[in-house]
């Protein structure tokens, strides 16, 4: 009886240890793809991108990447040290409230500051109607539509994580060196805070960068050609799937350096000496000149990053309110909560077997594998959905053979139906999921279920009955954060999508690149809505004091 029960927990691991394996090389499959299609030779084509466009996409990328990594550092890293240092008026209101920026994604405030400070716009009509101006010839007002207006919508939604990560090291660092560079006369920021928070701050930036890497929706709207925009040219609108593969390793070169300081600046990150007191710089009082002072500096990039823009979705939303419009908005909410809810529990299910089997049954090689599979959330959308089309093809393309071969009648459709799109948000989302609830069953304790095994349960019942009611609050937290990421995506579903099918992000995509950002307005608002809930979420945990 023992024998078979060491036999049975053998086979039942080697069987978890395959199918994570299998997993794993199924989330990778877009990435492979690309590389393995970008063997063709496209000479012809690279010479003429040489003479025309890639110095544009290649400059263009960059200066966008120098732009919001500078803006959102400046304005993440002074933030943190202000909510931290100084205790002022409504401090604990702005705190969390710096946070709302994170539920609008970029392509949706684009769309609104267009509307806001575009010719006919708000602003610039005011702006004629206050000085008697006639024509744009008058007076001088920078163009929103370019590079500049990308890095500054792109940096007011994508400072928070900055802001956020920066705030946590600042508070992690020790109160008494602190007070030993106040004891020499040295200034606690410069010489204190800013060279130990460093590793989160590098951490913070090159997820603002990799973000800024891989939107779509913003510089598709402005105009401004990045790699990612150039892949999605290629692909639709030269026809050449092998070009847009060979740019996106270009793209992939980028993500790949952004990954390798990410990597790094989390090696870096310390967590000792947990007896020590951590930085509560709250007590210092300041004169109400400065109070107003700081107040009004932390309330600006909650006003452009999240205030103006949804107070821009609301008013078009009550301007454009229609019955017939309402209806067709309760079925393209109800296309969007349905496919992101399917793929949300496909990706929590792959994921609690890929973190149980790194656990309890895992290997030096599942471990590492495991943390490459999670790389396709740094990769643009773009990029994945280029390499979903070449596996799922090639994949569709055997298949039929095979069912040929042994005269099934019978032929199978994945391109253009729910399964690629599907396949797709779980290899790009998985990595979210992944890291809270593999963080939630690591700090459990290793020998709960060991104990549960010893009573003679089972393994799984022990796993149903021991580990799942402790990690669902984990559970939970990757269940949230990866049903509302798919609800925001934008270039994954507007390239794979079925037929006629519309998800809230393509709504307003359609309608806001037709320059009807009123009709698409309600659509967006409910995007920003669904977005606030991670939001609420993380400030909950943080009262709690959990995180």
């Amino acid at each position: 009886m023992v024998l078979f029960s060491k036999i049975s927990t053998f086979v039942s691991s080697s069987y978890l240890k395959l199918l994570c394996i299998a997993i794993i090389f199924l989330l990778l499959s877009p990435i492979i793809s690309i590389i393995f299609s970008s063997f063709e030779n496209t000479f012809s084509l690279w010479e003429h991108l040489f003479k025309t466009r890639l110095k544009f996409y290649l400059y263009n990328t960059f200066i966008l990447m120098l732009g919001v990594g500078f803006t959102t550092f400046f304005i993440g890293v002074s933030l943190a040290w202000l909510i931290c240092k100084y205790d002022f008026f409504m401090r604990n209101v702005i705190e969390w409230a710096l946070l709302l920026p994170l539920a609008l994604p970029s392509y949706i405030v684009a769309y609104c500051y267009t509307d806001f400070f575009e010719y006919s716009g708000f602003l610039q009509t005011s702006i004629r109607e206050l000085f008697n101006f006639d024509s744009p010839n008058d007076y001088f007002f920078p163009e929103i539509r370019s590079l500049g207006g990308a890095i500054f919508v792109i940096s007011f939604v994508l400072y928070p994580y900055i802001y956020l990560i920066t705030k946590v090291a600042f508070k992690s660092t020790p109160s008494s060196l602190f007070e030993l560079a106040e004891l020499n006369g040295k200034n606690q920021f410069y010489y204190v805070a800013l060279p130990l928070a460093k590793p989160a701050i590098i951490a913070g930036l090159s997820l603002v960068l990799m973000e800024t890497v891989s939107d779509f929706g913003t510089v598709d709207f402005f105009a401004v050609e990045t790699i990612t925009l150039g892949i999605f040219n290629l692909w639709l609108g030269m026809n050449n799937l092998a070009g847009a593969s060979q740019l996106a390793l270009i793209g992939f070169f980028f993500i790949m350096i952004l990954l390798a300081f990410e990597l790094s600046a989390r090696k870096k990150q310390k967590f000792n000496d947990t007896k020590i007191r951590g930085y509560n710089g709250l007590n210092q009082k300041i004169s109400i000149h400065h109070n107003i002072f700081i107040f009004f500096i932390c309330i600006i990039p909650i006003i452009f990053g999240f205030i103006i823009p949804v107070l821009i979705l609301f008013e078009n939303s009550i301007s454009y309110f229609d019955i017939q419009n309402l209806h067709n908005l309760i079925l393209i909410t109800k296309n969007s909560f349905f496919i992101s809810f399917v793929a949300t529990v496909i990706i929590i299910l792959t994921t609690i077997l890929l973190t149980i089997g790194l656990k309890f049954h895992g290997f030096k090689g599942l471990s590492f594998l495991s943390t490459i599979a999670g790389i396709g959330y740094a990769f643009p959308g773009v990029i994945l959905a280029l390499g979903a089309l070449f596996f799922v093809s090639s994949l569709e393309t055997s298949i039929n053979a095979l069912l040929l071969f042994l005269n099934i009648n019978q032929n199978l459709v994945l391109i253009g139906s729910f399964y690629i799109l599907i396949f797709t948000y779980v290899c790009r989302f998985n990595a979210v999921a992944f890291g809270a609830i593999n963080s939630g069953i690591n700090r459990l304790p290793p020998n709960m279920v060991e104990a549960s095994l010893t009573l003679g349960n089972s393994f799984w019942y022990s796993l149903k009955k021991v580990l799942f009611p402790l990690i669902k609050p984990s559970i939970l937290t990757a269940a949230i954060l990866t049903f509302v990421d798919i609800v925001k995506e934008l270039p994954i579903t507007l390239l794979l999508r079925p037929l006629n099918f519309e998800t809230l992000a393509t709504y307003v995509y359609q309608f806001a690149s037709d320059e009807m950002l009123g009709r698409a307005s309600a659509a967006a608002l409910i995007i920003v809505l669904i977005g606030l809930i991670p939001i609420l979420f993380i400030n909950n945990l943080m009262s709690k004091k959990t995180i």
